[in-house]
């Protein structure tokens, strides 16, 4: 006799669950606020927090709590990324999707297809990475014409740092062989001096002011989108990198409707022209602990992919060429400065060990003149670091927030962009722990899949899907399965300042946890990244599912 599943997702909220919850039958795990890895077999829940963890003597000291049988399932602390982009993700999920596609000609008839059944005016996407494609160069306007050119298309590149856009969107930006780029900006030319279509960083901006804004309802949507999505994955709470002045307004509305499924640690985008009236509106911090916006993501740098980066040595693969600054030091410091100044973290995204270097000089500059040292400020990403730069992190108190999936799917493109030389502070995860620095750990969705388990394996192993390289990429930056773990949860709740309240499953801290199809700790480490989420629950409920129907033959 066999057995088939059909696996489907459903979205629940069970709302009435008894006071005290008592979940038992499983292999749980959490990390600690002492330090170590903690095990047990029984969960205790009361009015959405934990009670207690042990073994199976509690169920002797709950007589009144309602029994939720985990059928042996393996328990963890509800996943957190520190780093991602939830409007950008909810509108991945229902805009054109051009991840993973391998040629132009594949993304041209994939646009075709989405045409014909759009009936906006600007056709927007996202994905598209140059490195994919045999050529290896970016694509030009004309290129997209051949499929659309009766309506604007503005396609983004996977990391966000540039756009690909056709002809009939640059008539409407009025773009022309005379157009400049910004300081911090870069127009791709073609041969003619012509504009190509690609523009990079602060050059996007001469397209995209063009193209309509969102609605509150478009956030709206997008939010419950990426939501949906995010628990699915077993994350239970993301740290939202950039939010603009109407996602700020949303973010507060649904948290005081109470309808935000999932916690969300906001930042103020400081490139936002309302930020100083964000700023000057306080601290938010929601009593359910389902938004906290306490902190400013500011950009120093692009991306290594669009050779935006800032590098002090320039690029192996396109000498002179040191990419991006998006910001002088002295605008860093004036952002920072407002940041301090009305309580807010400066989390800033710095890439390139140039930009790298800048952001840890302003910092230092700024703490000397104003403080704001104690306000656990952050670089975001953190690639590429010279190594006597490492040490800074820790005597500055800068928290590296980095990504692990950047580093297996960077590895090939950064060995073509970089010098070993260059390299040598790379994605340096353990090099960072070993100091004392907490990292808090991400993905950077949509740029990367949200999917955490994704991250946690690249984490441990440094390797591609396929298990490759066989000893990992650069494997003595590799993390334990525990150091991974406490990344994506208990330290990535510290880098928000809510340690004591989320990352862990222990006494009078949010019940935030999923139950998985594998032994995370015990499974080999190639099937780390196909674990599948069963259940999801936040505040003690159960809100995500996956569905399992079994059909006998």
């Amino acid at each position: 006799m066999k057995k088939w599943l059909i696996a489907g997702l459903s979205l629940i909220c069970t709302c009435a669950l008894a006071n005290t919850t008592l979940i038992h039958n499983i292999s749980g795990y959490t990390p600690t606020l002492k330090g170590a890895t903690q095990s047990f077999s029984v969960l205790v829940v009361r009015d959405g927090k934990v009670v207690a963890t042990g073994n199976d003597d509690m169920l002797k000291q709950f007589p009144e709590a309602t029994r939720y049988d985990g059928h042996g399932k393996t328990l963890l602390p509800g996943l957190i990324d520190a780093h991602g982009h939830i409007i950008g993700l909810g509108n991945n999920l229902v805009e054109l999707d051009l991840r993973g596609m391998t040629s132009i000609e594949q993304i041209g008839e994939k646009l075709k297809a989405y045409s014909d059944h759009f009936d906006g005016e600007w056709i927007v996407g996202r994905g598209w990475d140059q490195t994919l494609w045999s050529s290896q160069q970016f694509g030009s306007a004309a290129d997209l014409d051949k499929y659309v050119g009766n309506r604007p298309v503005m396609l983004t590149r996977v990391d966000g740092h540039a756009i690909w856009v056709n002809s009939k969107a640059m008539q409407m930006a009025g773009i022309d062989e005379k157009t400049k780029a910004p300081e911090g900006g870069e127009i791709i030319y073609e041969g003619n001096h012509q504009p190509s279509g690609v523009f990079v960083d602060k050059a996007e901006e001469l397209v995209r002011k063009h193209v309509p804004a969102a609605s509150e309802h478009d956030v709206k949507r997008a939010l419950n989108k990426a939501s949906e999505h995010l628990l699915s994955l077993g994350i239970t709470s993301a740290h939202d990198a950039g939010i603009d002045y109407t996602t700020w307004q949303v973010y507060q509305d649904q948290a005081k409707n109470k309808a935000i499924p999932i916690r969300i640690y906001a930042m103020l985008s400081a490139s936002d022209p309302k930020l100083e009236t964000m700023l000057k509106a306080g601290i938010i911090k929601d009593p359910n602990d389902h938004l906290s916006v306490r902190s400013v993501k500011i950009y120093a740098d692009g991306a290594l992919g669009s050779r935006g980066a800032a590098l002090i040595d320039s690029y192996k693969d396109r000498p002179g060429h040191h990419g991006l600054m998006l910001e002088t030091y002295d605008k860093l410091r004036e952002l920072m400065r407002l940041s301090f100044k009305h309580g807010f973290s400066a989390n800033t995204h710095a890439i390139g060990d140039k930009a790298n270097r800048v952001v840890l000089d302003a910092y230092e500059a700024e703490f000397k003149k104003t403080g704001g040292k104690l306000l656990r400020n952050r670089i975001e990403h953190a690639q590429i670091v010279t190594p006597e730069d490492i040490p800074r992190f820790k005597s500055l108190d800068i928290i590296p927030s980095m990504q692990p999936v950047h580093a297996t799917s960077d590895m090939h493109m950064a060995e073509k962009r970089l010098t070993d030389n260059q390299l040598a502070g790379g994605y340096a995860w353990q090099t960072f722990l070993k100091q004392g620095s907490k990292i808090a750990a991400g993905s950077d969705f949509p740029v990367e899949l949200a999917e955490p388990f994704h991250g946690l394996f690249s984490a441990v192993t440094r390797q591609d899907p396929h298990g490759q390289p066989e000893q990992g990429w650069r494997a003595e930056e590799a993390l334990s399965r525990d150091q991974a773990l406490r990344a994506f949860t208990l330290d990535a709740a510290y880098a928000a300042f809510q340690e004591h309240k989320l990352g862990s499953l222990e006494k009078g801290k949010w019940a935030d946890f999923i139950l998985i199809d594998k032994d995370y700790f015990n499974v080999r480490a190639l099937e780390i990244r196909d674990i599948q989420v069963d259940e999801t629950w936040v505040a003690g409920q159960l809100v995500y599912k996956r569905m399992v129907q079994k059909d006998d033959k």
